[in-house]
This record gives C-alpha cells, structure tokens and sequence, in this order.
C-alpha cells in the first residue's frame, strides 16, 4: 500500500445548533431488500437522529439479500443527507482485522500466540511494572495483558481530545514506539493474565509484531490477505492520509465528555495516531462482507477460527471478549459476534451471527449520542 503526504489544507472547525438540521431526520432505504423486513431497525435508525446524532448509515447482509438505509445528514452546513456509501474510520473494528491476521501467521507456522511480546519485540515493553517477557501475544489479543492504554494518558488527552489540542495536533505524526513510550510512563492495570482492561496499546504491539514476523507494514498484510480477496473495494488501512474518500460525509464532535457546547467538524485528522488499534476506513456494506466472511471460516482455519472465539469476561455484563472479536448476548437470547469503534467524530458497530449469515454494520457520523446497541438489537431482536 503506498503512502500518502498529507493534505496541507485544513478544514474550519465549525460550531452549530444540530437541532434545526435533524428536526426531521430523512430515511432512505437501499434499492436491494433482504427477506422478512427491517422496520424495527429502521425505526431505530430514525430514532437515533432524532436523539441528535447528525446522520446514520446502516447495512444489514441476510443470506443473498442486503437492506441498507441511511437518517440524518452527513452535513450539517448543505443538509446534504448521508449515503449507504459512505467510507467512514471504522476506529477499533481494526483490532478484528488485525487479530485476524496475526491468527493466519500462526496457523502459517510463523508465530505463536504463546510467544512473549519481547520475543518479536525486545525491551519495548518496559517501565513503570511492565514487562514485555511476561506477557503474550495472545494477552495483547484478548486484553488480559494488563498493559496501560495509551489513550488515557493524560497528556494525550489534553493534546488530542480537546478543542485547542485537537485543532492544534490533529495533523501531527506519532510513530508507534512514541504510542507506546506513552503507555510506558503509565502503571500497568495488573499482572499479565489477571483480568481484563481493553487497552488500545494491546493492538499497536500487535501490529508491530505483525511487522516483524512478515518484514512488512501491518496494513500492507491487511490488504494482501484480507482486503483484496474478499474486495473490499471501500476498505483502506490509510497510514498518513487525513482525507477520507468519497463518498463520505462530514465527521463531527463535541470534543468533550458532554453532548452539549459547540459542534465541532473533525473529519480531517491523521489517523496514524491509532496505528494498528484503529486506523482503517471501510464502509458499512464492507463490513457485513468481512465479518461474514471471517465467521464462515473464509480467512482462518477451524482451529484458528476456534481460538478468535474462545473468550474471557470483558467490561460489559452481557459480552465476552475473544482475540479481536465480541460475544454479544442480546436481550432475546441471539449471540452476535463483531466489533464497535469509535474515534473523534465517528462511532460505529458491526456484528454478524455465528454462522455469519446475517450480518450489520451501522456508522454514525456523530460521537456524542445514540446508540448502536440499539439499532443491532432492533435488527437481531425484532424491537
């Protein structure tokens, strides 16, 4: 995959009332409908931009059929309405992507995920109670490691999460030892295997491990053996571009722990600073290709496939963490297995069943409201 210069221009941060623009939030089905009906999602996809969410896209895959519909605007000065083709940063789905690939290196003989992260990488986890000859590839996977996330640093925070830090750094290139020299000024959670604490740094050392076992950049392996034979047309690991293709809408956020203040424009931002935990763009129709795939036994062997889905209680009652894949148990009982992710101004969810027959991927272009938890239990659930 060859490298991009960033784009020198830079986009205004605008602040504005959502209120007026999302009044009455437009859906739009998609021309192809799979059998047995959505309209509890799509009452779900309306509801959400009715809650201030500027605008939703969603595609769902049942068997041969695909549904796809969109609510709100992908932007809020022209009211121009989102598409069902929107590329949009898919944020931690890319730890699935990433996971994935690390399984295929093992199931090639190239690596194991018994292998401690200083076998691959010595000496980079180092500092403050980590040590990287303790901890494994597989406790990177599954967030047992215990190692700090490098996001909730509080110098990165102030320089990347508010609004004079982001509209000051949001262009800025960090490689990924500076990520991880980050996390290694911080306290680890606990002793490697102890428990679970999602951490963001987990999948930068994993990419980098990636990069070690092939000799190649972790998103030229993505693309190599999983994005060209699957043809994702729409799905891009984009190293330093700040651009997103076209289609796309505008991404916005509140830049703060709020969903009141200003609106601020976001789209444009080098999405280096999430390296291998949450770089890539896609779109949603290519992620129900993905996920079903993956789920089908397309891109692991049964044995790898078996190890993605063997899991550890996470943080959140009803979902078990694997090796960069989610055990959702919705409210009706159904098992759905994916990803969320969500960056500065967007916030997205892909799940598939567990034969990987009916899948959904949704994206809004906000990061303060709505809840696609609510949208995926309407389409698996029926409410």
């Amino acid at each position: 995959m060859n490298r991009r210069a960033r784009t020198a221009a830079l986009t205004a941060a605008t602040a504005m009332a959502l209120s007026a623009a999302l009044a009455v939030p437009a859906v739009a089905a998609g021309p192809a409908a799979a059998p047995g009906g959505h309209d509890a999602t799509e009452r779900a996809v309306r509801a959400a931009a009715a809650d201030g969410v500027p605008g939703v896209t969603v595609t769902v895959r049942r068997g041969h059929g695909t549904w796809a519909a969109t609510a709100g605007v992908g932007n809020l000065e022209t009211g121009k309405p989102r598409s069902v083709r929107d590329h949009y940063r898919i944020a931690s789905i890319t730890k699935t992507f990433v996971a994935t690939v690390v399984l295929q290196l093992e199931a090639e003989g190239r690596l194991s995920l018994d292998d401690t992260v200083d076998r691959w990488l010595p000496g980079l986890v180092r500092g403050q109670g980590h040590d990287g000859s303790r901890i494994t590839i597989r406790q990177l996977l599954n967030h047992t490691s215990g190692i700090f996330d490098y996001l909730k640093d509080p110098g990165f925070q102030q320089t990347y999460m508010t609004p004079d830090g982001f509209m000051k750094h949001r262009f800025d290139e960090a490689a990924p030892e500076e990520l991880l020299a980050i996390a290694m000024k911080n306290r680890p959670y606990f002793e490697p295997g102890a428990s679970f604490a999602y951490s963001n740094t987990n999948y930068v050392l994993a990419a980098r491990v990636i990069e070690k076992a092939t000799g190649n950049e972790y998103g030229d392996e993505i693309d190599r053996r999983i994005i060209a034979p699957l043809h994702l047309a729409s799905t891009s690991v984009p190293t330093t571009r700040v651009t997103l293709p076209r289609p796309s809408s505008r991404a916005y956020s509140k830049l703060a722990r709020t969903d009141t203040g200003p609106t601020y424009d976001v789209t444009e931002l080098n999405p280096r600073l999430a390296y291998g935990s949450g770089q890539m763009v896609s779109s949603s129709a290519d992620l129900t290709r993905f996920y079903s795939a993956l789920l089908r036994g397309k891109l692991l062997p049964p044995e790898q496939l078996k190890k993605m889905k063997t899991t550890v209680p996470s943080s959140r009652e009803t979902s078990r963490y694997g090796l960069g894949l989610v055990d959702r148990k919705l409210s009706c009982g159904v098992h759905v297995w994916g990803h969320d992710g969500g960056i500065h101004g967007s916030n997205s969810g892909a799940v598939t069943t567990g034969n990987g027959r009916h899948s959904l991927a949704v994206n809004f272009n906000g990061d303060w409201s709505g809840s696609t938890d609510a949208i995926i239990e309407a389409e698996f659930c029926g409410r």
